[in-house]
Order: C-alpha cells, then structure tokens, then sequence
C-alpha cells in the first residue's frame, strides 16, 4: 500500500482559543498518541496539506510524519478521528494514532462496487448495504479499497461478506455473514397501481355529484334554512353596529 507523507509541527500551547487562532491562520490543530506514549502529544498540520493528502483517503490509510519534532518525525500513523464544522464543513480537530509495524490491528477499508447488475438492467435498482469492512491486517498490509462484482447479480440477489476476495493477510472481522450489496426490484410500477387504486370507485359508495346538478329536496330545503340563518345572524350583526 502507498504511504502518505505529512508535515506536522509540535504545538507549544494548548486550549481552545489557541486551536481558533490556528485555524484562522490555515492550521488544522490535532492531537497524537499511542501505546507508546507516555501522553498526548499536540500538533497542527497546514489545512491545504490536509485538504489535499488526508481529506481525500478512503477507509484507513498508512501517514508518515515528517517534522523537525524528534517525537513526531517519522512516526506512522493512522487517521483515527476527525471533527468537522457542522455547516462548513471546514475540519476543526484530527485525531492521529501511532501504529505498531510488527503486529496487525482492525481497520476500516472502502468497498469499490464494479460491473452493471443484470438485474439493474431489468429495471432494479443496486443498493449497497453497507460501503465499508473491518479488515484484520499489519499496517503495511491495509487494502487500498476491497473490489466487489455485482455484474451478475438479478432482481432480489444479493452478495454477502464471506462471498468477497480479499488480498493476502487481510481478513475480514465479523460474526454474522451480513449482507454486502443487492438489487431490488423497481418501485415505479408500485406506485402506478398505488395510483390507479386510489382513482377506483369502492362499490357501494355514493358518486360524486355533478356540476350544476340540482341538490336533493331535503338538501334544497336545508339549503334554504341556513340561508335564513345567514341571513338572520347578519343582520343581528348590523344593528349592533349601529348600537
């Protein structure tokens, strides 16, 4: 897998107004530590360097620091946590992890879906379950992405995780064999006889009467009396104008 060099420098001073003046200066302020760590360290990395090499990875990717810092410089790490402005979007926070070369972790990997569904091209659609796996694997070894085939999938089929290839030493971490992706079956028609349902007439039920049609005696008699009514409460209304 490619390894991602980043330049980060030791931060001196910590606190929230410090983390806001870096980043109205360009700095995204972040936070390292490990199992080898006595603490955690503080750091800020350059947001156009972050924009570029960090925001843009799938899943778990291997980063190396570069930095004048000896605690920092050439540390391997992964991306474990990033906060985000809830409107901008801006990146406020990362969080940066320390990886042990020698021995394996689980890490979240993209799900890359190829191939037009059989089934899609009958008028289904692909719906992907779930778009990323947990992968047990060394650092060096974390896929870049996992490749699954929906080309021969139909209507109501489906692929689940231990139908997948996965490259050597990665193996999936799971209890239950979950689904992965699968095709269903067209909703246009539903609605349509949804639709033409709601437009039947229910025997039995009176129809709507028509334009300009004459109203039934009672309906003309009960007409007339609440015109009266009207009428009545209308004029009520007037003479206590006038009072």
């Amino acid at each position: 897998m490619d390894i991602v060099s980043v330049n980060v420098d030791k931060r001196t001073t910590a606190g929230r107004g410090h983390a806001r003046r870096l980043r109205a200066s360009g700095k995204v302020p972040g936070v390292f530590y490990g199992p080898n760590q006595q603490g955690a360290i503080t750091l800020e990395v350059d947001a156009k360097e972050f924009a570029k090499k960090i925001a843009v990875l799938e899943g778990s990717a291997l980063i190396q620091f570069e930095s004048a810092a000896p605690e920092l410089k050439s540390r391997m790490v992964l991306l474990r946590e990033v906060q985000s402005h809830p409107v901008s979007g801006a990146v406020l926070h990362a969080d940066f992890y320390e990886v042990d070369l020698t021995k394996k972790l689980e890490v979240q990997v993209a799900l890359h879906f190829v191939g037009k569904p059989i089934g899609v091209e009958a008028g289904g659609i692909l719906q992907p379950v779930v778009r990323e796996i947990t992968v047990l694997c060394l650092p060096t070894e974390i896929p870049g992405f996992i490749e699954v085939d929906v080309s021969g999938l139909e209507i109501h089929d489906s692929i689940h995780v231990e139908e997948l290839k996965f490259p050597p030493g990665a193996e999936p971490v799971f209890e239950d064999n979950f689904t992965i992706v699968t095709v269903t079956p067209p909703t246009v028609e539903e609605v349509k006889v949804e639709a033409a349902a709601e437009g039947v007439a229910v025997e039995g039920a009176a129809a709507p009467a028509a334009a300009g049609a004459a109203p039934a005696e009672g309906a003309e008699a009960a007409g007339a009396a609440g015109t009266a009514g009207t009428a009545g409460t209308a004029g009520t209304a007037k003479k206590g104008e006038k009072t």
